[in-house]
């Protein structure tokens, strides 16, 4: 998120980001868990502003892999689901340590994506619950409620948003989908768009007025494509510029200035494991930049960012 997404979080209006866009995403960035090497549980983290090498956070409450499905309101970060767990730990994004049992999910699903209005956290699709969404209040621990449903029944997608609306691009097998919703008013989601191409298990950040869409698995090859929207405006994505690799799982956040993407594989297998990250300034199209490494190679974690 991750405004919010797998990524950072957004002020509720647009007025309010102008004023302050870092405050509410945060200046720090997290990436949790991993689909390789034993499912790690571990947490890195990052500044934002300054590239360099990750460090160790702490520990999620237990092993598990995600896919873009973390959020926060800038102080909490909140981790949902897993495969084939419904768990939500969260953290204080501030403060190094392991995570902590927020609640539950309504159903159990990995590859589920995330995004947030910086008041509530939205989970959507997964691979037990393709079309599902549900919504958390980030700072109050507590099981998530049911939400509305996506349009297509699809797992593995990338979400992000502008504070106001939560959107979610792709998914596995192959889609091309974008839909969104309104975050402050539960329902089903409206079709938004599509991506340049088809793909899967990407990951998307915003920088309160532009998403971003990075990454792809198929079954011959990886991409490296970024693509990207405006937000509050409905219409298809257009082409960014590149990841310094092609890759596909990786987890992004942003501090309302950078979008960064961390870790993925580059083979169509877990094996193909990086602990790269790169990073984009989203105002501005172009390709990545190498920011450092993670401490570890992992593939599907969760992702997002504060302070």
């Amino acid at each position: 998120m991750g405004l919010g997404t797998s990524f950072g979080v957004y002020a509720s209006t647009d007025v309010a980001a102008a004023e302050d866009t870092a405050a509410f995403y945060g200046g720090r960035g997290l990436f949790a868990g991993n689909w390789a090497t034993g499912n790690l549980n571990t947490i890195d983290y990052v500044t934002i502003a300054t590239t360099g090498n990750a460090t160790d956070f702490g520990d999620l409450t237990d092993a598990r892999y995600g896919t873009d499905s973390a959020c926060s309101n800038g102080t909490r970060g909140v981790f949902g689901g897993g495969h084939n767990k419904n768990t939500i730990d969260y953290v204080t994004i501030a403060t190094t340590g392991d995570a902590t049992d927020f609640g539950d999910l309504t159903v159990a699903r990995g590859y589920a994506a995330a995004n947030s209005n910086g008041t509530r956290g939205v989970f959507g699709s997964g691979n037990n619950a393709k079309n599902t969404i549900d919504y958390v209040t980030i700072a109050t621990t507590g099981d998530a409620t049911d939400f509305g449903d996506l349009t297509v029944s699809v797992q593995a997608r990338g979400a992000c948003s502008n504070g106001t609306r939560g959107v979610w691009g792709g998914g596995y097998y192959n889609n091309n989908t974008i839909d969104y919703v309104t975050i402050a008013t539960t329902g089903d989601a409206t079709d938004f768009g599509d991506l340049t191409s088809k793909r899967t298990f990407l990951a998307s950040s915003s920088d309160g007025t532009t998403g971003v869409f990075a990454g792809n698995y198929s079954s011959s090859s990886t991409r490296n494509t970024i693509d990207y929207i405006t937000i509050a405006t409905t219409g298809n994505a257009t082409d960014f510029g590149d990841m310094t690799q092609g890759r596909w799982g990786s987890g992004a956040c942003s501090d309302g200035t950078k979008g960064l993407w961390g870790g993925g594989s580059t083979t169509t297998s877990s094996s193909g494991s990086k602990n790269t990250i790169d990073y984009i300034t989203i105002a501005t199209t172009g390709n990545a930049t190498d920011f450092g490494d993670l401490t570890n190679a992992r593939t599907s974690e969760f992702s997002c960012s504060g302070d």
